[in-house]
């Protein structure tokens, strides 16, 4: 495939842009691979590349019941950052967001990351106390992040009332090399880098059973038929549990929906993200100017994509004290996306009772930050059979183990 580059767009400028090539190939699929990866969203393109990258295993299928990243990776709201309490997570976070420092020139694909800065506010003295120990910690683990006070929130945010009645500002903890990428660009360029690899990429490709001989994966009953393969990575987020049943077995996850919202488009008036853990809301601005909004999880388990009347008032409710100019935009959509959450809020990369079975799952809220640092341990767990220092901790078998990684604040609520 060709180099995408400066000169690349002047040439194809003059020829009227009749020359660019696929980004990625659409093959029929095989009847054996020696890796099979379920799911093209980021998460699961980031283990194939890095399969490769990493490890030298090509001869991959990369199979999505839709079309790619048409699940989470295009439905989420595209914040990056590290500031996690446990020592394992800030591990893996910090990884991710390292890797995506780089990520646009190491696959050649703009990925849009703008390290712009991510606050989360303290509006009670409970937080306060929490962010300090938070920040402490992050010292300790070597990411960056500092607890800041209310004049410098002002600052770096004019638009926010940092003296509400209700929820007044009291400081928030700040992560500098924090920000946000483009979600779609994300998975396109892992897509395009996976295919340059001589991966097949099998769009419309439902999985529907998982062939087990003695305790053994032996491969994959697809829509567009049987595939073989020794290893299977299960990166499904939502629907991790459906996959794990028809393999025989079951996951400590849950599916729950989480919705978002975009403003009307408007000028420049913020650029860092917040978020707001009391008032449970969070916001940011695109580069097209639309105001990204969002709050928590639906209070009940279900597989909806779609938004919901009480989401939007809740959330807005939550947010216009602080943000006054909320209340004088217009909506211009909403949506949502299938999130698993396990009963920690940590997630889950770990080999099952099957043999030759990964699964990466259970992100939650917080999986569009974790893509390259998610890829890159689900990769060295498929390669070698065990996991590596990332995904050490991460164990599906945790839970009867009493092995917690709790961060049900940092992950369950923020995101």
């Amino acid at each position: 495939m060709s180099r995408y580059s400066v000169f690349a767009i002047v040439r194809e400028g003059l020829r009227h842009h009749t020359g660019w090539p696929r980004a990625w190939a659409s093959p029929e699929p095989r009847a054996r691979y020696d890796a099979i990866v379920v799911g093209a969203g980021g998460h699961g393109l980031a283990t194939a590349y890095y399969l490769g990258r990493n490890h030298g295993i090509t001869d991959v299928a990369v199979l999505e019941k839709g079309w790619l990243g048409g699940g989470n990776t295009g439905r989420n709201t595209t914040i990056i950052r590290s500031n996690y309490l446990q020592d394992p997570s800030a591990a893996i976070y910090e990884k991710s967001r390292a890797l995506y420092e780089t990520l646009s020139q190491e696959l050649n694909y703009n990925v849009m990351f703008s390290p712009r800065g991510v606050m989360m506010l303290a509006q009670t003295e409970h937080e306060v106390r929490g962010y300090r120990r938070t920040a402490a910690a992050n010292a300790l683990q070597g990411v960056e992040t500092e607890f800041i006070g209310p004049r410098r929130v002002k600052e770096l945010c004019p638009i926010m009332n940092i003296d509400g009645p209700r929820y007044p500002v009291l400081g928030a903890l700040w992560q500098p090399r924090g920000g946000t990428g483009r979600h779609d660009a994300v998975a396109w360029g892992y897509a395009r880098a996976c295919s340059q690899m001589g991966m097949h990429i099998i769009e419309n490709c439902a999985v529907t059973g998982i062939t087990v001989e003695g305790g053994q994966v032996r491969g994959v009953d697809t829509t567009r038929g049987p595939i073989g393969c020794d290893r299977l990575g299960l990166v499904v987020a939502g629907h991790s549990s459906q996959l794990a049943d028809m393999a025989g077995f079951r996951l400590p996850i849950e599916s729950l929906c989480l919705q978002a919202l975009v403003s009307e488009p408007i000028k420049p008036c913020m650029d860092v993200v917040v978020m707001a853990n009391t008032v449970h809301g969070y916001m940011s601005q695109s580069d097209k100017g639309e105001m990204v909004i969002g709050g928590g999880t639906d209070g009940f388990n279900n597989y909806t994509q779609r938004g919901s009347h009480h989401h939007i008032e809740e959330t807005l409710r939550a947010l216009v004290e602080t943000f006054p100019m909320l209340s004088r935009l217009k909506m211009l959509r909403q949506w949502g996306g299938i999130v698993d959450m396990t009963g920690d809020r940590s997630p889950l990369i770990s080999k099952t009772p099957v043999g030759g079975i990964f699964v990466n799952c259970g992100w939650g809220t917080g999986g569009f930050k974790a893509i390259p640092g998610s890829g890159w341990a689900m990769a060295e767990l498929m390669a070698k059979g065990e996991p590596g220092p990332l995904a050490a901790e991460f164990s599906m078998f945790r839970f009867r183990e009493g092995r917690f990684i709790d961060e049900s604040v940092a992950a369950g609520v923020a995101h």
